[in-house]
């Protein structure tokens, strides 16, 4: 099993997959932070208070603030300007670190000592990646996999045409997808296929500190959904993580994919070339083991309430 890094912009739905991570026992090497859910400095206070109420031992590294090019976008607009909607009634407390090494920095020195081919779990803008590559390509092949949740092979969430983290940085997803080191998306609509609904909040109803708070939060995420009349809301980043942590999870199927960059109403779609002779440049997860992501997703929920 490859060494793991998470690079991630920290929202509910991240944290919900690092907590997938560590609950199925896999050991996460390092983390490293970019804008995303929100401002990169918002992103970091929410990465410091998760680290501290879930005692995570791994460090944390802030990275891009911004994309390679043009103005930064978050996504307050939905989730607000902390990033983590909640229910309003528990929020995380707000801690501080002074003691971070910069992402490019931390990923560099964890890829020069490595022995072995590692892997990436990306579930934010891949700004950090694409600098990493563009910097030290010679560094970013020991990459064995990355595993994105981004994209989007039919609608977009945040433009129509778009998903947010890849029109959030094009030209970070473009190079990325580019090649260098095998690349796999877990795009919207294998997203799609894994819901959850409010009646899910009862396996936090236990009453302990920890309980009370992811219930707030994982309520907060499933109004999203709610809000805009739908019966549920689908698990984003999650289903990411259980394609990293189980390998029946997600089927995948090679495709190849380019990232629109020049049209601004197109900006951020990501399209996918499944045709016979299509030279592939990455991997697209098609379908989904809903029951099992689910129940990956819940029991780290529930584990992390009685920790």
């Amino acid at each position: 099993m490859m060494p793991l890094w998470i690079d991630t912009d920290m929202g509910f739905d991240d944290m919900l997959a690092i907590l997938m991570v560590q609950q199925s026992g896999r050991s996460v090497t390092g983390c490293s932070l970019v804008f995303g859910c929100a401002e990169l400095t918002q992103v970091c206070r929410n990465a410091a208070a998760m680290a501290a109420t879930f005692d995570w031992r791994f460090p944390l590294h802030p990275g891009a603030a911004s994309p390679i090019v043009g103005e930064t976008e978050t996504a307050a607009r939905i989730l607000g300007p902390t990033g983590l909607p909640t229910l309003g009634r528990h929020l995380l407390e707000t801690e501080t670190r002074t003691d971070w090494t910069s992402a490019f920095v931390a990923l560099a020195q964890w890829l020069q000592r490595s022995q072995e081919p590692v892997e990436v779990l990306a579930l934010g803008p891949l700004t950090n990646l694409a600098v990493l590559k563009l910097a030290r390509p010679d560094l970013y092949g020991k990459i064995g996999r990355i595993t994105w949740m981004g994209g989007a092979a039919s609608r977009g969430n945040h433009t129509p045409a778009a998903e947010f983290n890849a029109f959030a940085d094009p030209e970070a997803a473009a190079i990325v997808s580019s090649g260098g080191a095998p690349f796999r998306l877990v795009d919207l609509d294998v997203c799609r296929q894994v819901t959850v609904t409010p009646a899910d909040l009862q396996a936090l109803q236990t009453g302990s500190e920890k309980a009370a708070l992811l219930h707030d939060l994982f309520g907060g995420f499933i109004d999203i959904g709610i809000s805009r009349g739908r019966p549920s809301m689908a698990l984003y980043d999650p289903v990411a993580a259980a394609a990293v942590i189980s390998e029946s999870a997600v089927a995948f199927e090679p495709v190849r994919i380019d990232v629109e960059r020049t049209d601004r109403q197109a900006r951020g779609r990501t399209i996918v070339d499944n045709r016979p002779g299509t030279t592939a440049n990455a991997e697209i997860g098609i379908t989904a083991d809903a029951e099992q992501i689910r129940t990956l997703a819940l029991d780290a929920l529930k584990w992390a309430a009685a920790e």
